[in-house]
């Protein structure tokens, strides 16, 4: 069989599986295993152990856990509700400005927890019913939450960069530095976005309590001071990375350490919590390394058979600009975001993608940044629209899905603007690291 009908066998199986609703994990090994043993025998099985061990042995794969545990463990110590309210309150006399605040709050929590999920639920449960409380509009409110814990995609310590980097073999200290101003750029945005809509509209957004707009300043002061230590460790971790001090595994692990300090010292965290931190890491980390593993067994079966190469040289081939076969592959991954995960979008079109980007003159780093900001669009698209799903899990019974579906398209709009920005000016992307080089 031929790499034309080992693309038809791959995609018609994965399609089939995906279909009847099996995971994306299950899917892959499956197609993987199947595939194998129909173009190769027996001995497929052990290449495809063969590639799981040693993609499980990756060192920076270490980073993922720890970066997940430290934003755990800054989720459990009740800093993301301390963090909202000091946000909203420097940011009351904005129009707007408790939405603004749960913008900026989501940004830094990206910083935190890297974690999309995590963030939208933390949002959901802190700052979902303050807003509604205060009266600001529902749709407005549901669109702010979704879009800001989408952020987690974007600003790094991104698992989504972290894995981009694995599987690109690209440093992840660049991609870090070419993800940050984009990712700051995509919150000012919402905020612009949402200043702008309250001025024109101000019964979406009703002014803030008198008391947070009479509150002394040596008191807005005393309550920046209660997130100085959470804000140094985020700084200590992240700058130890851009400035090469330490790689991002030895980061991660001192920001748990960093972490874990400050939950204590903050009073707010007990050490019966460490349990339900641990076990809450474990099953955040194993779904996303199940996807990982059998994406990685997939696509080893399919470049042995020649099917990558076959695919690079079909969009390779493709008569357009160099643009027009970027855009194509931006579209490409649009609508997978539609119906999988983004570690299996990653795995199973970065060794299809790379080389065509390369081979058109796009740097490999910036290009990470294309597929992050798309795939944070995913994250609010629907059908499968992730974000909306973890929103709705932790919102009152009558928010419905639709409802939320319904407000993040202002954000998706957003987003592409930010994508076709970052296009036309990839020097956002690569000055960064150009500095750190």
């Amino acid at each position: 069989m031929g790499p034309e009908g080992a693309t038809l066998l791959v995609i018609s199986l994965l399609a089939i599986f995906i279909a009847i609703g099996i995971p994306l994990a299950f899917a892959t090994f499956a197609t993987a295993i199947i595939s194998g043993m129909t173009l190769f025998g027996f001995k497929s099985v052990l290449l495809i152990a063969n590639r799981i061990y040693d993609a499980s042995t990756g060192y920076i794969l270490i980073a993922v856990p720890l970066f997940i545990m430290m934003g755990v463990l800054m989720e459990k110590g009740g800093i993301a509700a301390q963090l909202f309210r000091v946000l909203h309150i420097w940011s009351a006399r904005l129009p707007g400005g408790m939405a603004v605040g749960c913008v900026f709050a989501g940004a830094v929590m990206a910083a935190m927890v890297g974690i999309v999920g995590a963030e939208i639920i933390t949002l959901g449960l802190v700052a979902l019913p303050a807003l509604l409380a205060r009266g600001y509009d529902k749709k407005l409110t549901l669109g702010v939450i979704c879009a800001s814990g989408s952020l987690g995609a974007m600003i790094p310590p991104s698992l989504v960069l972290v894995f981009y980097g694995l599987i690109a073999g690209e440093s992840i200290a660049q991609l870090f530095a070419a993800a940050l101003i984009p990712g700051v750029l995509m919150a000012i945005s919402y905020a612009t976005y949402i200043v702008i809509r309250a001025s024109l509209q101000p019964e979406l957004a009703p002014p803030p309590a008198q008391e947070e707009l009479d509150m002394p300043l040596i008191e807005k002061i005393a309550l920046v001071r209660s997130l100085a230590l959470p804000a140094l460790i985020i700084l200590g971790v992240l700058g130890s990375i851009y400035f090469g001090i330490a790689a991002p595994t030895e980061a991660a692990a001192i920001g748990v350490a960093g972490a874990l300090l400050a939950v204590i010292v903050t009073g707010s965290f007990r050490w019966r919590d460490l349990h339900d931190t641990v076990i809450q890491t474990g099953r955040a980390v194993g779904p996303v390394l199940w996807v990982y593993f059998g994406a990685n067994s997939l696509i080893s079966i399919y470049s042995l058979s020649g099917g990558v190469r076959y695919l690079t040289g079909l969009i390779h081939a493709v008569p357009l600009p160099p643009l027009g076969v970027l855009a194509v592959i931006v579209l490409i991954l649009f609508l997978l975001g539609m119906v999988m995960d983004w570690i299996g979008i990653a795995i199973l079109t970065m060794p299809v993608f790379l080389p065509v980007v390369e081979a058109l003159g796009y740097d490999p780093v910036w290009f990470g940044v294309i597929f992050c900001i798309s795939m944070q669009i995913a994250y609010l698209t629907p059908p499968i629209g992730a974000s909306a799903f973890y929103l709705k899990s932790v919102a009152p019974p009558d928010v419905s899905l639709g409802e939320i579906f319904t407000s993040i398209w202002p954000f998706v709009g957003l987003q592409f603007v930010i994508l076709v920005i970052v296009i036309a000016f990839p020097d956002l992307a690569l000055w960064l690291p150009a500095q750190m080089r």
